[in-house]
C-alpha cells in the first residue's frame, strides 16, 4: 500500500485556481452558435439532457467539457468539434494544463505571422449579419447573396473602404 499524500490535482485550472482560459473559449464558442441559431440556454440543455446551469457552467468556462459532451454540443449545434477552438488566441492557447506541469521550455507554441486586434466572431456586427441571414426567407436567395459575399471576399481587386468615392 502506497502511504505517500497525493498531490491534488486542479482539474485543469490555471495555478490561481481561475477557470482555464482554454475552457474559457470553448465555452464562448458554445455560447456564441447557441446564440446564433437563437437558442436559449434551457433549449440547448433540453436538446443535450441537463439542466441550463449546467450549459452556464460550461458558458463560463467553470466547468470543463468533456469529450463526449463536447461531441453531443457540436452535433445538437450542427459544427464540427473544430469549430470551438477556432479563433483562439495564442495568449490562451498557452494556458493548456500540461504548460503548468511541464518543465519550461519544453513546450514551444508556433508564432502567429499576424495578430488580430479583434475577434470578427466576438463583434457585434458579426451576429447581426448571421442572425439576418438565416431570417431570409427565400433559401435560394440567401445562398446566392452568400456565394456573392464569398466572391467578394476573395477577389483582389482594389479595397475601397465605404464613402471613398472614385
Amino acid at each position: 500500500m502506497n502511504l505517500t499524500k497525493s498531490k491534488k490535482t486542479s482539474r485543469g485550472r490555471t495555478p490561481s485556481g481561475q477557470p482555464n482560459p482554454i475552457d474559457v473559449h470553448v465555452g464562448n464558442r458554445i455560447r456564441l452558435r447557441r446564440t446564433l441559431l437563437g437558442y436559449s440556454q434551457e433549449k440547448l440543455a433540453s436538446m443535450l439532457g441537463l439542466t441550463f446551469q449546467q450549459v452556464q457552467k460550461y458558458e463560463r468556462g467553470n466547468n470543463r467539457v468533456g469529450a463526449s459532451r463536447l461531441w453531443d454540443i457540436s452535433k445538437v449545434l450542427n459544427v464540427p468539434i473544430n469549430f470551438f477552438y477556432e479563433d483562439m488566441d495564442r495568449k490562451v492557447a498557452q494556458q493548456s494544463p500540461r504548460v503548468f506541469s511541464a518543465q519550461e521550455g519544453v513546450l514551444s507554441f508556433e508564432e502567429n505571422q499576424e495578430e488580430i486586434d479583434m475577434d470578427p466572431m466576438k463583434r457585434q456586427e458579426t451576429l447581426e449579419l448571421v442572425k439576418a441571414y438565416y431570417r431570409i426567407p427565400n433559401r435560394k436567395a440567401a445562398k446566392y447573396l452568400f456565394n456573392l459575399i464569398i466572391t467578394m471576399s476573395k477577389s483582389g481587386g482594389d479595397r475601397h473602404q465605404i464613402g471613398d468615392d472614385e
